[in-house]
């Protein structure tokens, strides 16, 4: 790392003068990733969403927007628009109401949903991969990569209706680790959950593999 010792009292890292950290958002310079004003206004778009399915393959679904206005904006940005340092806004805000999601859960590990290479060749990245190593390190729990592989390139799921999302995501993923999943507390991590479509289906191969139990993280809910 490039540092500069001013008047031999502390380090300063050249590189943030040359590229001062900012907030993700509003771009105000100074702020690691998200600024106070940003982190206010988020604040009251919060929902913290916590719902439990009886007839999926998942337990429970954590959420912390609803997927709508300014949120909606930002993920669209985030998603499609190249603008993937945005993992960090969103992580930043979360390391901070941490406890207003999730108060006494354990999981032995977390994963993430995989997106096809063809996909991941047009976009450069995994929106849902880049906030789950982030959640990760935030909530200390194990990240596994490399367990669940997308190996076909469907249609994508905002294009469709329910009952379309449902046969569209069927025979998509399959395990690629299943040794590292037996008798496992899973957190599954995605960026929008819509009809759940895709995180059930995630979670039913997780489950058909081994896995213990399966709860589902997303920044938003549509």
């Amino acid at each position: 790392m490039c540092n500069a010792i001013i008047k031999g009292e502390k380090n300063i890292n050249i590189l943030d003068i040359i590229y001062p950290p900012k907030c993700g958002i509003c771009g105000k310079i100074g702020y690691e990733d998200l600024c106070i004003k940003c982190e206010k206004e988020l604040k009251k778009v919060a929902i913290f969403g916590k719902e439990k399915y009886q007839d999926k393959f998942f337990n429970t679904h954590f959420y912390l927007f609803k997927y709508e206005g300014k949120i909606r904006n930002l993920l669209i940005s985030y998603k499609f628009n190249e603008k993937a340092y945005l993992y960090k806004t969103f992580a930043k805000f979360f390391k901070k109401y941490e406890k207003n999601l999730f108060k006494n859960e354990v999981y032995d590990i977390i994963v993430e949903v995989p997106i096809s290479k063809k996909r991941f060749k047009q976009r450069g990245y995994n929106q849902s991969l880049l906030f789950c190593k982030e959640i990760s390190k935030i909530m200390n729990i194990k990240f596994e990569k490399n367990i669940l592989k997308k190996v076909k390139n469907n249609l994508a799921q905002s294009t469709l209706n329910k009952e379309e999302r449902e046969g569209n995501v069927q025979n998509v993923y399959k395990i690629v680790n299943k040794e590292k999943i037996l008798n496992k507390k899973i957190l599954l991590v995605d960026d929008i959950f819509t009809t759940g479509a895709t995180c059930n289906e995630c979670s039913k191969i997780l489950k058909e593999n081994g896995a213990q139990q399966i709860d589902i993280f997303t920044i938003a809910k549509d």
